[in-house]
């Protein structure tokens, strides 16, 4: 039985991250950087910035630091470790290229996606704001209809991406590294989620505004150590990496390229499913800021995709490359397990190589798992209403609870599948408001601390 779902869930997978997804999600990512004009410049040279200034008398819930440390904590995950390790191990050295490709264009959908989520929010009653790309498709293009799709589908995958994945993967990495089993784990991580997501965003926010740097800083800091150790094979890690990205053959350790679709298709996967631009839910947190006019906080939210993929993800895929090119014991080519592949490069580093590791992936999924439940909150209450929060919350905690003891396998293969059908919806909104967020764009690029006055809706529940 287990083996038909599986077959089933595969092919599933296979078919909605064919040429068609990769043309509409890169496709996606070089029209909104050519429409917004190359906006990656700003979102370097402006975006940082504005990331760490506070701004506590416009209008929102949290900061816009808070925003963007929880869209990081939900997209800097164990996508970054254990996801990029499993382009590497089916996709070839060459998936990191793509990954990264995806990542740089990725920043004008991830600023454009952010936008719209902020021109288009709402109000609750109570002074709770809503945005996304549910908002955007009903009050921007009147399709109401998608936007619930969307919801829906969010709200399906925030069990996977954001829940299921994450709560596995930190009782794997306790249970190989530490000798804990894995049951418990996924108890204490609902108990420690429930804490803090009963709080709302603010509750969220704060923890994350701690967490994130913390951990970012943590884990890059054990890479540079490795890639200083590998200093020689950088260089033709480097080499590997393009030269697999776009033909087949074979290069030291057992690394194998499959050519330019297996490269494409595994890199924009792994890409997606850890910076999350087109997939539209880092802008619901980007709605809960205080921000002035809605360029600002899409350029704040536009960096968080430069940190995730260009930075994180980047760094992890050359660790990896050059620790297989420098190991020829190591065979590549016989490891499906992205977790598998990084261990080993960790474990380089004598005695806190492993322990720079499990921390790292403990608390990457753990600001997952706070993220994801915020994201999976808004959009359950989209479609079902208010009076849904304390059961659906109910349920996520639970989901983490039974977590470790779910084939991870599937789960990945699961929340795959969500990712690329919830992309869907949220990339027609992208490219049907373009014009909007052309003349938005226009309109406060050059003067970021202009006020929108126009006012934020108030809807009753």
């Amino acid at each position: 039985m287990f083996d038909a779902i599986n077959s089933f869930v595969t092919t599933i997978n296979g078919w909605v991250w064919g040429w068609f997804m990769i043309i509409l999600l890169f496709g996606t990512h070089v029209f909104m950087t050519i429409r917004t004009g190359f906006i990656q410049r700003k979102t370097l040279s402006k975006g940082i910035k504005l990331s760490v200034t506070k701004d506590p008398e416009a209008e929102g819930e949290v900061s816009q630091f808070g925003a963007l440390t929880t869209a990081l904590a939900a997209t800097i995950g164990t996508g970054n470790i254990i996801g990029v390790g499993t382009a590497i191990a089916i996709g070839g050295p060459g998936a990191v290229l793509w990954c990264w490709l995806i990542g740089v264009f990725g920043i004008a959908t991830k600023y454009s996606e952010s936008l719209i989520a902020v021109k288009y929010r709402v109000k609750t009653e109570d002074g709770r704001m809503q945005g996304g790309a549910m908002w955007a498709l009903e009050r921007g293009l009147n399709m109401k209809w998608l936007g619930v799709t969307f919801a829906v589908l969010a709200g399906f995958a925030s069990f996977g991406i954001g829940c299921a994945t994450q709560v596995n993967a930190i009782a794997t990495v306790c249970n190989e590294n530490l000798g804990i089993p894995k049951w418990p784990v996924g108890i204490v991580v609902a108990v420690l989620t429930g804490i803090v997501i009963f709080g709302g965003i603010k509750s969220i926010a704060r923890v994350c505004e701690k967490l994130v740097p913390f951990m970012a800083i943590f884990y890059v800091i054990g890479c540079i150590v490795i890639l200083c150790m590998n200093y020689d094979f950088i260089i033709p890690a480097l080499a590997t990496i393009g030269r697999l990205a776009f033909t087949p053959g074979s290069a030291a350790g057992g690394l194998v390229g499959g050519g330019l679709m297996i490269a494409m298709k595994m890199g924009a996967a792994r890409g997606l499913f850890s910076n999350e631009s087109g997939m539209g839910s880092a802008p619901i947190a980007a709605a809960a800021a205080q921000t002035r006019n809605p360029v600002r906080q899409a350029l704040v939210s536009s960096t968080g995709t430069f940190w995730d993929t260009v930075v994180v993800c980047a760094m992890t895929g050359l660790v990896l490359v050059t620790t297989i090119m420098k190991n020829p014991s190591i065979n590549a080519d016989t490891i499906e397990n992205g977790g598998v592949l990084t261990s080993m490069a960790f474990s380089q580093i004598p005695y806190l190589g492993p322990v720079i590791l499990t921390l790292g992936i403990i608390s990457f999924a753990y600001s997952t798992i706070l993220g994801w439940a915020y994201y999976g909150e808004r959009c359950v209450e989209y479609f079902a209403g208010s009076k849904v929060m304390f059961v659906y919350r109910i349920i996520y905690l639970l989901v983490a609870a039974i977590a470790p003891i779910i084939a991870l396998d599937l789960v990945w293969l699961i929340a795959d599948t969500l990712n690329a059908l919830m992309a869907i919806p949220n990339l027609v909104a992208v490219l049907l408001l373009s014009n909007v967020i052309v003349k938005e764009t226009k309109k406060y690029i050059n003067d970021l601390d202009a006020k929108d006055d126009t006012p934020v809706p108030v809807i009753k529940d």
